[in-house]
């Protein structure tokens, strides 16, 4: 029976841990699991409710800091200081995994050995929400090569995982090492390209994999100056993988290229959507544009900047008037009605 050790790293989410833990310990029949709870000296009651559980239950234990020493510490002391399974997780309090995923997992990296991490789809829930109805029936899975998977997040220039639904040789997230301090809001896909760097990427067909609460507290941007930040961080994150895995990939100047782009690209959509929207004022188009400048020199020659200096010439205050009669804007609506289609069904 394979070994999973999974890390649950909790601030002031104490009151959440019963249930994300029961989902660890009493969901996952076929897989022999250990949990580490670790404290990041929440203010609140959450290190007793920790204790308590492990008092219940053998297979959990507990750390708790007496100071505050951040998450990607956090993860790094439970991944690679206490983690001795076959396979390792990382799991936040306030999520859950849907049961049986950690028996897939396994399987699927028990069958692949050339796999280094695997994961599926998750479920995202408002805070407050029931639980979306999750499959627990797979229908098989694939295991993409790794390079190739790497390409596809370079090419995109956005990551495919929420990270509660990954499961990770532990060998190799030993090799690869921790998460990066200086990557606090992206530290993840950079995680998950390092390893497809080094490694295959499985992924469960057909059964859901873990439930992603979304609320305040979560550590994502939703405001126009965070947006501009997630942007700086997943250049940072990328230009990281290209630095800390240039002897595995030969095609770096090539994805190099490929990510500069698309995140100019973004940049520059966000900016002239500002126009199309009306929000000149709350969104940092000027800083959008740089930022684009800085990815790529020649931001000028991509179709969206040629779409940003139209709508600069129609104005910003008559714009939102005439996005009808504007090509550009009708295909945005478009593009990002697509978008969020696929992220209601995103996989690869």
């Amino acid at each position: 029976m394979s070994t999973v050790s999974v890390v649950i790293p909790c601030y002031k989410y104490g009151h959440f841990l019963a249930d994300c833990v029961s989902s660890v310990l009493d969901e996952q029949d076929g897989v022999d699991v250990r949990v580490l709870i670790i404290d990041d000296a929440s203010p609140d009651d959450s290190a007793e409710t920790a204790l308590k559980l492990a008092a219940a239950d053998s297979r959990i234990q507990v750390r708790v800091h007496e100071t505050n020493k951040g998450h990607i510490a956090t993860y790094n002391e439970g991944l690679l200081e206490w983690a001795d399974g076959d396979y390792v997780a990382l799991l936040s309090a306030d999520d859950r995994l849907v049961p049986g995923a950690l028996v897939r997992a396994a399987a699927l990296l028990d069958a692949h050995p050339e796999a280094g991490f695997a994961y599926g789809r998750p479920l995202r829930f408002q805070h407050g929400g029931p639980l979306p109805k999750a499959r627990t029936s797979g229908t098989g899975s694939t295991v993409y090569p790794g390079h190739w998977w790497l390409d596809r997040r370079f090419r995109e220039g956005t990551g495919c995982i929420t990270s509660p639904e990954v499961v990770v040789r532990t060998g190799l997230q030993r090799e690869v090492g921790g998460y990066d301090p200086t990557l606090p809001h992206a530290g993840d896909i950079e995680m998950w390209m390092r390893l497809a760097a080094r490694a295959d990427v499985g992924y469960v067909r057909g059964a859901d994999q873990a439930f992603y609460r979304v609320h305040g507290n979560n550590m994502s941007t939703t405001d126009f100056g965070g947006q501009l930040d997630d942007l700086r961080q997943r250049l940072v994150a990328y230009d990281s993988v290209l630095d800390k895995c240039a002897d595995l990939l030969p095609q770096a100047d090539r994805l190099a290229e490929a990510v500069h782009t698309r995140l100019a690209r973004f940049a520059l959509r966000r900016a002239y959507r500002a126009y199309d929207r009306g929000r000149t004022e709350v969104v940092p188009v000027d800083e959008l544009v740089a930022f684009a400048g800085e990815c790529l020199p020649e931001y000028e020659a991509l179709s969206e900047y040629r779409a940003l200096r139209l709508r600069q010439r129609i104005g910003a205050k008559t714009m939102p008037y005439l996005q009808p009669l504007v090509w550009s804007a009708v295909a945005e609506r478009g593009r990002e009605w697509l978008w969020w289609e696929s992220w209601k069904r995103r996989g690869i």
